[in-house]
């Protein structure tokens, strides 16, 4: 049976696709995975640091940000010398897996495209400045102790670079969106306090010798910050209303980055019924637990730092006593610290996580926590009353552990982040798979914690697209989100106000959770007897930052979809 299956799948492809047919115990394309990692070389100077913890990147030792107008101009045109030379190469010979390995590089490609020519981030937001300046600290901050002399320098060269940066702001802004200046301005309130709790925390933990370079660059980094945002005010009434990049612009993204064969339409439909379920399974599970008394929170951060070291490893013993997934032996922990002061004052800046990388394998993903209290925020409250469905999406089995399989993937290309759209859609389906396979039955009220998350995943597609087509403001899909969810209103316009200036990104947990859940579908129908969960997810995990439209086609030959991207 199982030969049979591989010789239809074999035949459909080279019916459908004889430009790529494989010998498929070919090595990969050498020519291929040489211009990708020059490539995402490139991409590690020259990729801007975000809101999103996922796509953090290693950058090299010493580098900072160059967002002058005469290096926006070079990105472009090597971008495009990349893609004149991806397009060039000789296809002959290449396998299913070469091919889904082109189409992966291609999207990396266009996605620096997006960001330079559509979304056109450096020319209107004045937020991602910010980004370019508190987030590149933040992010080489938030690996838990001891900070080396290499480490302690890069921080100190990165917040002298701050001043420098502020000034490409002003230049480049020539675009500038009234709703960006506001979220900018809001990030950079109290700017020189924030920056004096970094120094005043970093400094126990430094080399000596760095410590005085360090408060003299944060000193440096604050007037300058403060400068932007007095220069963000005084040009706020010149600046333009119209932040959507467009229905056009949109699609274009789904076909060629995200790589998602649906249209914005039938994602809304999907969106939708997704919503209505969740909604009905929060209700059910509401009336279940009626009786049940509601567990209390953690008394305090101790406790819940204690609990979550417990259940990750108990997670991780399920995953493997229920056979939905191997665990490597090299594979770290994802556990809670508690959140220090230096870290907590740049918070706003993104997820308060560190996910290691590359070159960190085995090392312990962490994260932050404030002390337990019921006025948290949306996710964080979530994970005072159980730390489990947050373990689950961003620690173990979720992006922590995800992206740790992927680093270590033998196809150097699948190692790297493109888009959210598998990353997120992987996380997301974890919390109600493992949902399903009787996780949570010790705890009935944690149910309706998995069935809130998936009514704001939901919601979070309309968000997206209708701010990308300009039908939402900011504050409209604000305001949606925290009366529909609902949800704390400063959660609410913090995610309204990423999702606008990041067009694309909220689609990918719903979205991508409905196209692993049909992949999985698919395999079982083909597959039949053959079919092992085990072994579907490991080929998932192991390739979870490839969108899953490829990894359908090189799992079972379903090419259809993917001729779309060609």
């Amino acid at each position: 049976m199982l030969h049979r299956i591989i010789s239809i799948i074999i035949i459909t492809i080279s019916l459908y696709l004889p430009l790529f047919a494989p010998p498929l115990s070919k090595p990969p394309a050498a020519n291929l995975q040489a211009l990708a990692k020059e490539f995402f070389a490139w991409r590690a100077s020259t990729q801007p640091a975000s809101y999103d913890d996922v796509n953090r990147v290693e950058r090299p030792d010493g580098w900072t940000p160059d967002f002058s107008a005469s290096a926006l101009r070079q990105h472009d045109e090597v971008r495009k010398k990349f893609h004149d030379r991806l397009d060039a190469l000789d296809h002959g010979g290449w396998t299913v897996a070469d091919s889904v390995d082109y189409l992966f590089l291609r999207a990396a490609m266009e996605r620096v495209n997006y960001e330079l020519n559509i979304v056109r981030s450096a020319r209107r937001n004045p937020d991602f400045y910010v980004h370019q300046t508190l987030g590149i600290i933040y992010e080489l901050i938030l690996p838990p102790p001891p900070f080396s002399d290499a480490r302690a320098k890069n921080i100190v060269l990165r917040m002298q670079s701050i001043p420098n940066t502020v000034q490409y702001a002003k230049a480049n802004l020539t675009e500038g969106v009234r709703f960006f200046a506001d979220i900018a301005l809001a990030n950079l309130a109290g700017v020189r306090e924030k920056l004096d709790r970094v120094v005043r925390g970093l400094t126990p933990l430094f080399p000596k010798a760095q410590q005085k370079p360090l408060s003299e660059a944060a000193k440096r980094a604050a007037a300058a910050l403060e400068d932007y945002a007095a220069w963000i005010e005084q040009q706020k009434p010149h600046m333009g209303a119209n932040f959507a990049i467009g229905a056009q612009s949109y699609d274009w993204y789904l076909r060629n980055i995200a790589l998602i064969p649906f249209t914005r339409e039938e994602m809304l439909l999907m969106a939708r019924q997704e919503w209505d379920r969740a909604v009905a399974f929060h209700h059910y599970a509401g009336l279940r637990n009626a009786e049940i008394l509601k567990p209390a929170l953690f008394k305090n951060s101790a406790g819940q730092i204690e609990a979550c070291k417990r259940q990750e490893q108990a997670i991780r013993e399920f995953m493997i006593k229920k056979g939905v997934l191997d665990v490597p032996e090299w594979m770290g922990h994802y556990g809670n610290l508690k959140m220090p002061d230096y870290i907590a004052a740049l918070s706003h800046l993104g997820v308060v996580d560190d996910l290691t990388g590359p070159s960190r394998l085995g090392e312990n993903g962490v994260s932050y926590i404030p002390e337990p209290a019921p006025n948290l925020s949306f996710f964080r409250l979530a994970t005072a009353q159980d730390p489990r469905p947050i373990i689950v999406h961003e620690g173990t089995p979720g992006h922590y552990f995800q992206l740790s399989l992927s680093w270590a993937h033998t196809d150097f290309i699948r190692r790297q982040y493109i888009d959210s759209g598998p990353v997120e859609g992987l996380g997301f389906y974890a919390e109600e798979m493992m949902l399903q396979h009787g996780l949570f039955d010790d705890a009935p009220h944690t149910h309706e914690i998995i069935y809130r998350f998936m009514r704001l995943r939901a919601l979070r597609v309309e968000v997206d697209i209708k701010l990308a087509t300009g039908e939402f403001s900011i504050q409209d899909a604000g305001r949606y989100l925290a009366e529909t969810v609902p949800m704390d209103q400063a959660t609410a316009e913090q995610e309204a106000a990423f999702f606008a200036s990041n067009p694309g990104q909220a689609i990918s947990y719903q979205i991508g959770k409905i196209q692993i859940v049909r992949f999985l579908s698919e395999a079982k129908i083909k597959l039949g007897p053959a079919f092992s969960l085990r072994a579907f997810h490991n080929f998932l995990w192991q390739n979870g930052n490839v969108p899953v439209a490829l990894q359908e086609w090189e799992y079972l030959g379903q090419s259809e979809e993917v001729r779309k991207f060609f």
